[in-house]
């Protein structure tokens, strides 16, 4: 994956992981589109950088990302690199019958979305030399944390899904995984100051170090998911669910 030069949309642009790395990949010399639901936290990461962009996506809606996507296309066609991010953490109680409305909302953002967005500019990026595809799943994927058991679903269905896609467009599309630890972000309340997550800042750092490889890694994890991404293979399934299950 080329580090300049791109045109870059990043889902989920507007906070956290996809601000940071937005600004990042600008700072690197390369266009950069954000998009997201809130246009007054786009324009907040796009802010006095000339060569960003922003656009509002809902993407829980089919309808719309085909929109969304056959608009950016006409504006952006020099558009090779789409990174998915978009995601949304709920805290659910699965040991007695509960209303399933975050489980289902939380299944539509984080596996739908990427798969519907894909799906809408795939052909294109397919046409664009030098193009690649970002998912960015967790260290969830690997091993479930249990109050969040949808979305640790969600990233385990995306890390699968990566795979396929990643099979399926060798030699056409770079297919890369971003599979994050757990991150001081405000994906959940007051996770920007857990002590015990990695600073948000500290882990771009990291992953755009590693990102910097030749070829670029299929996988980019940092070192404080390895424990996760890794316990299978370790036989630490077991060890790392009692550490979840303790938070």
């Amino acid at each position: 994956m080329k580090l300049q030069g791109n045109t870059i949309l990043i889902t989920g642009g507007g906070s956290g992981i996809g601000r940071a790395l937005a600004r990042r990949w600008h700072d690197l010399g390369n266009q950069v589109i954000v998009a997201g639901r809130r246009q007054e936290a786009l324009d907040e990461t796009i802010a006095g950088r000339e060569g960003m962009f922003a656009y509002t996506i809902d993407i829980d809606d089919p309808a719309a990302i085909e929109t969304f996507a056959a608009e950016l296309v006409e504006r952006h066609p020099d558009l090779n690199v789409l990174i998915n991010n978009a995601g949304v953490m709920r805290y659910e109680d699965v040991a007695a019958r509960r209303d399933l409305k975050d489980a289902e909302e939380t299944v539509t953002t984080n596996l739908l979305g990427p798969i519907r967005l894909t799906n809408a500019l795939v052909d294109h990026l397919v046409s664009r030399p030098n193009s690649a595809i970002v998912n960015v799943t967790s260290g969830l994927a690997f091993v479930p944390f249990p109050k969040a058991p949808t979305y640790s679903a969600t990233k385990a269905a995306l890390h699968s899904y990566t795979l396929a896609l990643r099979h399926s467009l060798k030699g056409r599309v770079e297919v890369v995984e971003l599979a994050p630890p757990a991150v001081q972000t405000e994906l959940t309340p007051g996770q920007s100051t857990r002590e015990n997550y990695q600073p948000l800042e500290e882990f771009i750092d990291e992953a755009m170090r590693l990102w910097q490889a030749q070829p670029t890694p299929a996988e980019i994890n940092v070192e404080r998911v390895g424990f996760l991404r890794f316990a299978e293979r370790d036989r630490q399934v077991d060890e790392a669910l009692e550490m979840l299950g303790s938070l």
